[in-house]
């Protein structure tokens, strides 16, 4: 019998690149692997989570967990398997303007900030954990959006929502004042031409962030492996050949910082090594059971936010594995 030809779209990470090189393959499937970036505007301005969302133009699709969860609990056509190629502290990517007096979280209040879209990950995240974590309303803050969401909703009529002009540029913004703050999970580009106009939230991130995670045991979510329906109703033996072969990358990628000099980084092993310490051996873990709290958290999240359409069990978001 002929394996079947499926199409899978995942970013360029250490973890991934066992796929890539072929070192990696998933038993049964003859697996086609797309290096698609999660915001590549190269065509017609869309990115892969709106490519799989609006057009399931992939089989397969490395997609934003609060995206598939709301996609999910309004019956939309699509199903994840418990791997989690995508993780951030939300801490480390809240940035202000350096002259707007914000020192604190509870600073926020009041303020313009910006987010990429109201719904992805990182923005669902920072405004959860700054209600969970620094009992900062996220409903008192001005947000400010610069791209529309993937999916339709209806959010609080009370929420200050505002969206941008297309072709807004947020970072532009923040460095300028013309907002406070924003939230995202990428540095502002104006940081990455060496601004001093801009800062991190906290004067110590990394810090915060192992506070973060030793308080609440792990490192939050960002994206999930998700599925056609159709491809799993006629394989539905690709959802563990899949698993499986995601747990084998993710050995295999471990291996690769056995050598020093393997990442552009001068003090790679020695980063590794610190990080094993803090972190323990495997602060990517895949499997439901192993995440249970991360997810049930965001999906906490996502309620309060008016994201998800209704509430939903762990185990109807995700492929059973048995």
């Amino acid at each position: 019998m002929a394996k079947p030809k499926l199409t899978i779209a995942l970013s360029h990470y250490d973890r991934h690149v066992p796929f890539f090189d072929g070192t990696v393959d998933a038993e049964g499937i003859d697996l086609k692997i797309l290096i698609v970036g999660q915001s590549d505007r190269q065509r017609d301005g869309e990115d892969r989570h709106e490519r799989m969302l609006q057009k399931a133009e992939f089989d397969i699709c490395e997609l934003s967990l609060s995206s598939y969860l709301m996609a999910k609990s309004r019956g939309m056509p699509f199903a994840a398997i418990p791997v989690f190629p995508r993780r951030l502290f939300s801490l480390s990517q809240m940035w202000v303007n350096a002259g707007a007096g914000i020192d604190r979280p509870t600073d926020l209040i009041g303020k313009r900030v910006g987010l990429h879209s109201f719904q992805n990950t990182l923005a669902t995240l920072a405004k959860g954990d700054l209600q969970s974590e620094f009992a900062v309303p996220w409903r008192q803050i001005h947000w400010l959006l610069s791209k529309k969401d993937n999916i339709p909703f209806e959010p609080e009529t009370n929420v200050k929502i505002e969206q941008l002009p297309d072709g807004a540029k947020v970072g532009d913004m923040l460095e300028s004042g013309e907002i406070s703050a924003m939230m995202t999970p990428h540095p502002p580009k104006p940081v990455l031409r060496g601004s001093k106009k801009i800062r991190r939230l906290f004067a110590d991130p990394k810090a915060e962030d192992l506070r973060y995670y030793k308080k609440n045991g792990f490192f939050p979510i960002m994206h999930v492996v998700a599925f056609k329906d159709e491809v799993l109703k006629n394989y539905p033996e690709a959802g563990r050949s899949l698993f499986e072969a995601f747990e084998d990358a993710k050995r295999i990628c471990r291996e690769y910082y056995a050598d020093p000099n393997w990442s552009w980084l001068a003090w790679g092993r020695q980063a590794f090594e610190e990080e094993e310490k803090l972190l323990g051996p495997d602060p990517w873990p895949y499997g439901l059971e192993k995440n249970r709290a991360n997810l049930e958290r965001f999906v906490g999240y996502s309620l309060d936010q008016g994201l998800m359409a209704k509430k939903m069990a762990l185990e109807e978001l995700f492929v059973p594995l048995n």
